[in-house]
């Protein structure tokens, strides 16, 4: 499997995982709480995969970051829980970090 669809994956399963915590509420709700638990497991094995392939600054960039982004955006369309100004421009800085990182860093071509 290719490098970035094992990120991605790692990506979405933790995304997932995050989003359970808040249904788990602070891991008194039994089910919501197996599947955050559970989600974070196979995204840090996903992560490990990649890994094999990818330098681990490079990609925790792009895991934290992406995954920061998606939960935003889960927690605004769905949780009602909408950023701030401070907030965006935040996340923005976080995605140019995460772009600089994959144009021009020589890290990123191993």
């Amino acid at each position: 499997m290719s490098k970035w669809i094992t990120l991605g994956l790692a990506i979405g399963v933790e995304v997932i995982g995050t989003s359970y915590l808040k249904v788990a509420d602070g891991f008194t709700k039994l089910w919501p709480s197996a599947i955050a638990v559970s989600s974070y497991a196979i995204s840090i094995y996903l992560v490990s995969v990649s890994l094999r392939q990818l330098p681990v600054g490079v990609a925790y960039a792009i895991w934290s970051g992406t995954g920061l982004l998606l939960v935003a955006l889960i927690g605004w369309l769905i949780l009602g829980q909408r950023p701030d100004f401070a907030a965006i421009v935040g996340m923005v800085l976080i995605v140019i970090g995460v772009v600089v990182i994959n144009l021009f860093s020589a890290v990123t071509t191993r």
